[in-house]
């Protein structure tokens, strides 16, 4: 039986801790049991705490630990909660060389939503690849620069260190884990039984377009403004850079610099942001959509589109939209 430890941080989000500690409790347990199969727990899981004392969560319950961590003298797989308070990172430096020391004994490590912070606070993640909860890349990529941040994706995966997206990724990221040490169909019982998505790979149809007004460039400010106020109207970069005194070549360099897109990109993301609200409220044909937003050829927004959701307006729509029922292929 594998052993499991979740590192169960201060302001956690409880789901983080009890929810991931439910998923490997159940693995090998709730199929047989429903199969008429004797259970066979796969793993033994342990919640850890700093000094083994209840942390206070994010929605003020208390949870109860099995430990502190100097208590873990071994363990397969350790899990880091999702947290909401990032005085965290440096208050808790001690904890941050528990996990370093856990890591180089060939533990397998997992960070969970914002948990990406605490693991990239270790520098574990220098130079290798990452995710996080979509609304915190910003100040993920400002905190860590040295880290190959993947925001679209769900789960990174770097051998031994993992991370995954927002805080209900701890399911995506645990069966991940489940198929990793016990295989697919293990994997696949759990999924089955917690009618969850197996094999979800990607946040991207659930990102909201962070427009990052966090900067102190006033012009640039002032045309981010005016492309969300016309983002539906004919886009010319070299007029617009004319109209705030500055050449295209300036202009672009500038707007890169303080928003970390380039102004082509800002005004997709701007228009697809405005189609996603008219499918997920609307009755309009995509045709209909793609006009108003500013395109004249709906084929090729529709590759826009998939690029920046991963989902084509039909799917799109099917998952968001209400009212919508999908009818016949």
């Amino acid at each position: 039986m594998k052993k499991v430890t979740i590192l169960a941080l201060e302001s956690a989000m409880s789901a983080s801790v009890m929810g991931t500690m439910d998923i490997f409790s159940q693995a090998g347990f709730t199929y047989n049991y429903l199969m008429g199969a004797e259970p066979k727990p796969f793993f033994d899981v342990t919640i850890a705490t700093r000094d083994g004392k209840p942390i206070k969560c994010f929605n003020n319950a208390k949870i109860q630990p099995h430990c502190g961590i100097d208590d873990v003298h071994h363990t397969d797989l350790l899990i880091i909660s999702s947290f909401t308070d990032f005085e965290i990172l440096t208050s808790s430096r001690d904890v941050g060389a528990w996990v370093k020391e856990q890591y180089h004994k060939g533990v397998t490590i997992g960070s969970i939503c914002l948990g990406s912070f605490f693991l990239a606070q270790t520098g574990l993640l220098d130079g290798k690849t990452a995710t996080t909860h979509w609304g915190f890349v910003q100040e993920f990529r400002k905190r860590y620069p040295q880290i190959i941040l993947q925001p679209e994706k769900l789960i990174t995966d770097e051998g031994t260190l993992l991370c995954s997206g927002a805080c209900n990724s701890y399911i995506d990221l645990s069966v991940y884990l489940i198929e990793r040490f016990c295989g697919r169909n293990a994997a696949l019982q759990c999924s089955k039984t917690m009618i969850h998505d197996f094999a979800r790979s990607s946040q991207a149809p659930y990102m909201v377009f962070q427009r990052n007004r966090d900067h102190n460039d006033e012009q640039i400010l002032a045309i981010q403004n005016h492309i969300e106020e016309r983002y539906y109207l004919r886009f010319n970069p070299e007029q617009l850079a004319r109209e705030y005194g500055m050449s295209r070549r300036t202009f672009e360099r500038r707007f890169k610099k303080a928003t970390g897109h380039t102004p082509v990109f800002f005004l997709q993301r701007n228009r697809v942001e405005a189609a996603k609200q008219m499918l997920e409220t609307g009755l309009q044909t995509f045709d209909e959509i793609a006009y108003k937003v500013g395109y004249e050829d709906s084929s090729f927004f529709r590759k826009v589109f998939f690029k920046h959701t991963g989902l084509r307006p039909s799917e799109y729509k099917a998952k968001f939209h209400r009212g919508y029922l999908v009818g016949p292929e």
